[in-house]
């Protein structure tokens, strides 16, 4: 004969934690003309601005002294600055060039790191360079078609004028 069991409580839905804002907390950020969502923590925050990826933005963190556990809207005027800085020129912060996604530059032959509105102009010129050569990659790009090497004979129909025109 066993012992009865204690009756079971009722399952309780998972405790969710309130994020609790202080006066100064902001929403969105402005940095570097994009807006930074204030909610997340600071590394994936500033993921939001084009050419910053997930590791780049920890190292800078790092590099910075920014506490990693801040969310991005609990930032004080100096911290966004100091990250601004390590962003503007991280060789100066070393941060190793092969972090960087613009090494070894075609005009000027320096490592350096583009981001936001630097970066799609970046990718503009650079396309337009392929283009005005002649490269196989250009002629692909103005063309249309895959540029990496991937196969094109059956797949990626659609979206293309099929058939024969007359």
């Amino acid at each position: 004969f066993r012992e009865p069991s204690p009756p079971k409580s009722p399952k309780r839905p998972p405790a969710i934690m309130a994020m609790v804002a202080s006066e100064d907390f902001q929403h969105i950020l402005r940095i570097l003309n994009t807006n930074v969502d204030g909610r997340q923590r600071v590394p994936y925050a500033i993921t939001a601005i084009q050419g910053i990826g997930r590791r780049l933005a920890n190292l800078m963190c790092k590099k910075a002294d920014v506490d990693m556990t801040k969310r991005a809207g609990e930032l004080s005027p100096e911290e966004i600055e100091k990250l601004v800085a390590v962003l503007q020129n991280p060789l100066n912060f070393k941060i190793p060039a092969w972090m960087l996604n613009r090494q070894k530059d075609f005009t000027t032959g320096k490592h350096m790191h583009v981001h936001a509105n630097g970066l799609v102009t970046v990718m503009r010129d650079d396309l337009e360079r392929l283009k005005k050569i002649r490269n196989h990659r250009g002629l692909r790009h103005f063309w249309g078609l895959r540029v990496k090497g991937q196969h094109s004979k059956t797949t990626g129909r659609r979206g293309k004028t099929v058939g024969v025109k007359h």
